[in-house]
């Protein structure tokens, strides 16, 4: 009966031993941290992901980062985004970097020497934990072929209209009731501060955009139009005087429409002044062109005179 027991319990434990070895998980070995950063092509800042109180210059303002052989690109504009723009669509080289051990160190050409702590969230998502200012910042991976250039351009939009140190009236459409915005000729969009400030000129054919002579103020928003995710609206809102609406469309990288929808006008702006962004350590913007900021240029906030030179003159009140 001893032996019958024995030999009973052998045959429970022998089939317990063979169900747990046949339910193991398998799991896929370990990769090295540079066959991580290299397993996509582009990598996505969510920049509203970002934990921590800290910044880390050159990741404030890239859309997207690429690790290839020991080279760092990023997207940091959005004029020249897109699968055949800057780099082939992989941005520009901005630095070099060294990956070993779960370990990131970036040298960037403006920022100088970064490190990073990485961690791999899921199959598609890095975190760059800087420890020197306790701070995370989140990457998507993704594909060339399957990235949303698109999606990316308008869900930023505002930063793109920041890209030129000006946007000059070309065209204004024949239909359309006469306006107080028929006045201005040139746009600003600042960047830095709240990214929301915006400065408007009477001035015409100002060949140097330094030049520009800027007779008001305010500040703009950007907003979504329902079920279409190609056109935005655009929302001046001037400091002293009435808001003004737009529809705002984009033709190409350096033309935008804007659609005066109290008037029926339709107006064309075109960028001047191409702004390359990169970022000093001390988060100062480096441009390709000069900076148009001087508060010298602005006027004191007047009422213009009526500019007799322009067909569609009609003075803002």
């Amino acid at each position: 009966m001893k032996t019958i027991k024995l030999l009973f319990e052998f045959v429970i434990a022998a089939t317990l031993f063979t169900s747990c070895t046949s339910n193991a998980v398998y799991e896929e070995p370990p990769i090295s941290i540079n066959q991580l950063l290299g397993s996509y092509d582009l990598w996505y800042v969510d920049i509203n992901q970002t934990a921590g109180y800290g910044e880390t210059p050159f990741l404030q303002i890239a859309f997207t980062l690429t690790f290839k052989n020991g080279i760092l690109f990023a997207n940091n504009n959005l004029v020249g985004f897109g699968p055949n723009g800057q780099g082939n669509g992989l941005g520009i080289d901005v630095g070099e970097y060294d990956a070993y051990d779960m370990v990131l160190d970036v040298y960037h050409d403006l920022d100088g020497f970064q490190s990073f702590d990485v961690y791999q969230v899921d199959y598609d998502t890095i975190e760059l934990y800087n420890p020197f200012n306790d701070t995370s910042y989140f990457l998507h991976g993704y594909q060339k072929s399957t990235f949303d250039y698109d999606f990316v351009f308008y869900d930023n939009i505002n930063y793109f209209l920041q890209e030129y140190n000006a946007w000059e009236k070309t065209y204004v459409s024949q239909t359309g009731a006469l306006n107080d915005f028929d006045n201005e000729n040139y746009l600003q969009f600042l960047a830095g501060g709240n990214d929301s400030e915006f400065r408007s000129s009477q001035d015409v054919n100002i060949s140097n955009p330094d030049n520009i002579y800027w007779d008001y103020t305010g500040i703009y928003g950007v907003g979504n139009i329902s079920g279409n995710r190609y056109l935005k609206t655009l929302t001046l809102d001037y400091d002293y005087f009435d808001n003004e609406f737009f529809e705002l469309s984009v033709i190409n990288d350096q033309r935008i429409k804007l659609y005066h929808a109290n008037s029926g006008t339709t107006y064309e702006f075109t960028g001047r002044g191409y702004i390359q962004y990169m970022r000093t350590a001390e988060g100062k913007s480096l441009e390709s062109k000069s900076k148009l900021k001087s508060d010298g240029l602005l006027k004191k906030r007047k009422q213009k005179s009526v500019k007799k030179d322009n067909p569609r003159v009609n003075e803002r009140n």
